[in-house]
């Protein structure tokens, strides 16, 4: 996904100047507006993914231009109003006309870049949730007719069919999240939506906030659980879950509710809950950093994802796969493995699994120039994946050098190779390397990296 465009309205220049300043280190894309006519302009030029409008304006407030919007539907993107004499009415008209959220002067940063994130992953969501509907309507299957992968088919099938969570195994890059949708498009909840998080990626003082909610003065800001009504939620990274945060599960888990923060309403679990992990959670909780009682109660239904080294005879049906995939979305030219080729990778160990073929494929469509893809090309293509590109390897494994120096060295590159990757968005990075954001920063500024 490309950068995303973020207009805001607002009368007060120190506010644009603000807010425009903080979003674009938070790697968007800003254009500013002082009133309801440069708005207007800009909705039709700059087309945002999302727009942050002032209520109290001097030409047309915010309520009147969200109406007009909504009215001539000639905006998709989500609207959070911003007021500093908001009360609930405001901010119930507001919702009534459209708008995603409501957000009091002076602002929280905080709370903002929080909102923002929720409101863009909402807009995601819907689009991803049509894109599956469109998937389960041509019956979303899994890749391979090993034993392994039909084991797997028949297993996921039988618990399709109970509300009971489900903690999915499996190495990294086995892509656990697709065998979580397609455990979801064979559920009852198949309609619903498939809510996908990262505990990685929570905010670490907000991470409760972000999973369940918050609610103050008749104002709720949404979480995971809310957005999964219906639906499945899915965690990732759940060994990474703090014990407060493992406690709270439990007990939603336990009596089947929940409530947002700052509120003791409970409510109806009526979603299917399925969480993931690479890491052991038998030995996590044997060294006592994970609960007993939870691990008892996820792990009722476990589903184990094969490496793909233990499945290698699925290779040709996933190179198969992956080649039309590229063809399909980023219009790459249709590339042929030899037999001699194929074999090859089926030889392979392949310690990044899937997610690691996935890529070979891809820099192969990239880079060849003949319909064929032989051996050679596949030995050198292999090859590049065990060492650093650029001549950059001996640069950070240079076994000479002290062992914080030779770390540092290679989280460098690497950061400025994933920062590259990621168009600068240091968002993207922080959820593709699993560092929460302001950590990454600090880290950025650590090691001397320039973000612009």
């Amino acid at each position: 996904m490309g950068i995303r465009h973020i207009l805001v309205v607002d009368d007060e220049p120190d506010i644009r100047s603000l807010v425009k300043e903080i979003l674009e280190d938070e790697g968007f894309s800003v254009a500013v507006a002082e009133n309801a006519t440069k708005a207007r302009q800009l909705v039709e030029s700059f087309k945002p993914d999302l727009v942050l409008l002032d209520i109290w304006m001097p030409d047309i407030d915010g309520i009147t231009l969200l109406k007009e919007w909504h009215e001539k539907n000639v905006l998709s993107a989500p609207v959070v109003m911003m007021s500093g004499h908001g009360n609930v009415e405001t901010a119930v008209e507001a919702t009534r006309l459209g708008a995603y959220d409501f957000i009091e002067k002076p602002l929280s940063i905080a709370k903002l870049l929080l909102t923002i994130k929720h409101a863009l992953e909402t807009t995601s969501l819907q689009q991803e949730n049509l894109q599956l509907h469109h998937v389960t309507s041509s019956k979303l299957d899994l890749i391979g007719r090993s034993k392994k992968i039909s084991n797997l088919r028949t297993q996921i099938s039988r618990i399709a069919n109970h509300d009971t969570p489900v903690l999915i195994h499996g190495e990294s890059g086995t892509d656990k999240e697709l065998f979580a949708r397609y455990l979801h498009s064979l559920s009852k909840y198949s309609d619903g939506p498939f809510i996908s998080t990262s505990i990685s990626t929570l905010g670490k003082d907000h991470a409760e906030t972000e999973l369940f909610g918050l609610k103050t003065n008749h104002q709720l800001q949404e979480g995971y659980f809310d957005r999964a009504k219906g639906g499945t939620l899915y965690i990732k990274d759940i060994g990474e879950l703090n014990t407060d945060l493992q406690s709270r599960l439990h007990d939603v888990l336990e009596t089947k509710k929940y409530t947002h923060i700052g509120s003791s309403d409970p409510i109806e679990l009526d979603m299917r809950i399925i969480v993931a992990t690479r890491f052991n959670i038998k030995s996590l909780v044997e060294e006592g950093s994970f609960r007993d009682d939870l691990y008892y109660q996820l792990n009722i239904l476990p589903i184990t994802i094969p490496a793909l080294r233990d499945h290698y005879e699925d290779i040709p049906a996933l190179l198969e796969h992956f080649v039309n995939y590229f063809i399909e979305t980023e219009g790459l030219p249709y590339r042929k493995f030899s037999v001699a080729a194929q074999n090859r990778l089926r030889s392979y160990q392949w310690p990044g699994n899937v997610r690691e073929l996935k890529n070979i494929v891809q820099r192969l469509l990239i880079l060849g120039t003949d319909e064929n893809i032989n051996v050679d090309e596949i030995e050198a293509s292999l090859g590049n994946t065990d060492t650093k590109q650029n001549g950059t390897t001996t640069e950070i494994f240079d076994f000479d050098l002290p062992l914080r120096d030779a770390r540092e060295n290679f989280e460098k590159v690497y950061l400025e190779y994933q920062l590259k990757k990621a168009k600068g968005s240091v968002s993207k990075v922080a959820n593709a390397v699993g560092i929460e954001r302001t950590h990454l920063y600090r880290k950025l500024k650590m090691l001397g990296i320039e973000l612009k």
